[in-house]
């Protein structure tokens, strides 16, 4: 168990030298210059040239990147060129608000997604399964900042349930957070648990027709028995896989949702960096995206090893 483990743990390494690679190359070929945004269109291009001289903007890439990678293997990754603050704590400061968000997105796309799926493949060919099927294709074909949208013009706007945008601290005010973080959290996690409830039903009409299911219940198990003991537990693996890459996805579709809301977090931080060419930022924000997703990968498959011990062992 512990060499498949280490085994994991050591392909992840590759991973994020390949995305720090990438990140840093498109950001730093992207038109644009921090320079300029910092000071403004009106300013010299003497004031331009010398504080591209005091960034190291002037420095070839190569040396850019190696000044920068070596500071972020430590988890340092510099100075904003905005916020006057370093990018760990800009990131922290704004990670709860995308943290909760990510957790209760997952948290609907999980409730929603799994008994969907289930229903779907109990109930198969019956209308319950078309009805089920049809909301799971439009929930995977509209966008999640479209859907926000309609969310905040039928409950914001229309009903007035509900606010249009912002954020209120869990711990400040409950009532008044999780009032806030529904329409987001809704409009990011249904379409993911579209995605799940149609992997689910798959699996579990693989398994409910598999040799054992039957004989299960030619010995007289009652059906509910049958699809929770023995058809679900077998049908976990592809389920698992898409729980934990769309917890890497929710929190890169975090930018746009928070946009969309006016939640102050890390990707709105994104986009408002993006606007003003903080490199240091953008950097930071995606590798440390990348290193959650690497992270929850990891986890997936030790859960992989637990629920089948083929892989525990090394046999598959």
């Amino acid at each position: 168990m512990g060499t498949y483990i280490a085994r994991r743990f050591l392909m992840l390494a590759p991973v994020l030298v390949v995305v720090g690679v990438v990140v840093f190359l498109l950001i730093h070929l992207t038109p644009g210059d921090p320079a300029t945004a910092m000071l403004g269109e009106e300013a010299s291009g003497a004031q331009i040239a010398a504080l591209r001289q005091q960034l190291g903007l002037n420095d070839p890439l190569y040396v850019q990147f190696a000044r920068w990678s070596s500071q972020a293997v430590r988890l340092n990754f510099g100075q904003s060129l905005f916020l006057q603050q370093s990018v760990t704590q800009a990131l922290l400061s704004r990670a709860q608000p995308t943290g909760l968000l990510t957790l209760y997105a997952l948290i609907i796309s999980i409730l929603v997604g799994f008994p969907a799926g289930i229903l779907a493949a109990v109930h198969q060919n019956t209308l319950l399964d078309r009805l089920l099927t049809v909301l799971a294709l439009a929930g995977a074909a509209v966008p999640g900042f479209f859907l926000g949208i309609l969310l905040i013009l039928l409950f914001a706007v229309r009903l007035h349930w509900l606010p249009s945008g912002g954020y209120a601290a869990l711990m400040t005010d409950p009532a008044a957070h999780f009032k806030a973080m529904i329409l987001p959290a809704f409009s990011l996690g249904f379409a993911h648990s579209a995605l799940l409830a149609r992997v689910v039903r798959s699996s579990m009409l693989d398994v409910l027709h598999a040799d054992y299911i039957r004989t299960a219940q030619a010995k007289g198990l009652a059906n509910r028995a049958v699809v929770m003991r023995h058809a679900l537990r077998n049908a976990l693996l592809p389920a698992i896989t898409i729980v934990g890459n769309s917890l890497g996805a929710l929190l890169g579709g975090a930018v746009i949702t928070e946009t969309v809301f006016t939640i102050p977090g890390m990707g709105l931080l994104v986009i408002q960096s993006i606007n003003r060419r903080d490199y240091p930022v953008i950097q930071g924000a995606v590798m440390f995206i990348a290193l959650v997703y690497v992270l929850v990968n990891l986890l997936v498959d030790v859960m992989y090893a637990f629920i089948d011990p083929r892989i525990r062992y090394g046999r598959s």
